[in-house]
């Protein structure tokens, strides 16, 4: 019989994955999941799985530590946003094989990954791998939505399950060429807040064909809409960008400078540093009357914020109301998730480091912090977990794939695929070894 190699194995197993459809909502995980239990069960891997609902469970499995070491997880989410097939060159639920690339919705986020750990993982118990501390491997729910079905359930129901030393998850892994020998790989070690907030703006409803005895609240808030667009928060350097930066052009960089420093480079580092430089707004939906003649005496505007992991809410909305000026109206924070960071001069470093080093020798890892945000933040929170974001990707442009993930015709290479499974394993036996 012939050998089937680790590049086949995972392309097989992340294909068999993508065939699952688990867009959230309703997610519908248990699918796969139980896909994954049973491939690891092959392979000598016991998994449990955990649900707060049955179909929507999240699996763990781990290879036992021997020697009291750290423990590293290697976490993923089984949900993918959803497709519109009439989009897509091919059925995003297909797993299309073509030209070396496997086609499908949850490709790149992150059914490719999902396959990686599970292939790393399996890998090493078939080799007879003993870590010193527990290897763990999460396929969680609910990352795409957030409605506490995945890891911030697990954390808090079933800490023990997924409490980790290390982890590796989603979040960068790109490989960018900034020209003249400046060869990154990006790895994400920290991620702003989602901090959305609504305005309720206040005014005098009336029939809008006497608009004068009326005082119409979406007017007024399209002055606020405004007042937020022309907002220019005053830069600060987050200890990540400056780090990046110091790689970029071999010097310390101030904060004033840094984008034109970043301009200058190439493009791509621009758009890394740019929302990384203070907080962002963007007014992404509006209400107000339901009736054409109507005009409204109430219109609520949402708008997405991102905090640096440095600010707090409080300081963001001293800015914000300052922006906004005195009016008619309520301001409320929707919700403040992520904002959370990772020391980089730790032992995980260090495996991506060397692991680099060896695929590329040429090539350095370059810290970023990332302008949204991944479970990560729920493991830091609960246990002080150091965790990354680092999934290497050397054949697909970086920029072809930043447009793929969440949009039609997301596919990711089989080349990068098998990458990422050797940087698995060479992490897990870094750390666990």
């Amino acid at each position: 019989m012939a050998t089937v190699t680790l590049r086949e194995e995972a392309t097989d197993l992340l294909q068999r994955l993508i065939r699952l459809d688990t867009v959230n909502p309703p997610g519908n995980e248990t699918l796969a999941a139980e896909l994954l239990r049973d491939y690891l069960a092959d392979n000598g891997v016991l998994a449990d799985l955990y649900a707060r609902v049955p179909e929507r469970a999240n699996l763990v499995a781990r290879i036992p530590g021997q020697g009291g070491g750290p423990r590293l997880l290697l976490l993923s989410h089984t949900d993918t946003v959803l497709a519109d097939a009439a989009d897509w060159q091919f059925d995003p639920w297909s797993g299309e094989l073509r030209d070396g690339e496997i086609w499908g919705r949850g490709a790149l986020d992150m059914k490719g990954q999902v396959a990686a750990n599970a292939v790393a993982i399996a890998s090493l118990s078939r080799e007879g791998f003993e870590p010193s501390g527990d290897l763990i491997f999460a396929a969680t729910a609910d990352e795409e939505v957030g409605e506490d079905f995945g890891l911030s359930w697990l954390c808090r129901e079933h800490p023990d399950a997924v409490r980790a030393e290390y982890c590796v998850n989603e979040g960068a892994g790109d490989r960018i060429d900034f020209g003249e020998g400046r060869i990154f790989y990006l790895c994400s070690a920290a991620e702003k807040m989602s901090s959305p907030f609504r305005l309720s703006v206040h005014g005098r409803s009336g029939h809008a064909s006497m608009p004068g005895i009326a005082d119409n609240a979406l007017v007024k808030a399209a002055t606020l809409i405004m007042r937020l667009a022309e907002l220019r928060p005053e830069p600060r350097m987050e200890p990540e960008v400056a780090a990046f930066l110091r790689l970029l052009v071999g010097r310390q960089v101030e904060a004033e400078e840094a984008l034109e420093v970043a301009r200058r480079v190439h493009p791509i580092a621009a758009e890394l540093v740019e929302p990384l430089l203070s907080l962002t707004v963007a007014p992404t939906i509006i209400s107000a009357s339901q009736k054409r003649n109507v005009i409204p005496a109430l219109c609520d505007l949402i708008c997405d914020c991102r905090l640096l992991p440095s600010e707090t809410q409080d300081e963001a909305e001293s800015l914000l109301r300052e922006t906004l000026g005195p009016g008619d109206y309520d301001f409320e924070w929707l919700e403040g998730q992520g904002g959370t960071r990772s020391p980089i001069e730790t032992p995980l470093w260090e495996a991506i480091e060397s692991f680099v080093a060896a695929e590329e020798p040429e090539a350095r890892v370059a810290p970023v912090c990332l302008a949204g945000f991944t479970d990560s933040h729920w493991l830091r929170e609960a246990f002080g977990t150091v965790a990354y974001g680092f999934f290497p990707l050397r054949t697909m442009d970086p920029e072809v794939a930043a447009r793929l993930v969440h949009s039609a015709d997301e596919r990711i290479a089989v080349e990068d695929l098998e990458l990422g499974v050797r940087f698995l394993r060479h992490v897990a036996r870094q750390i666990g070894g």
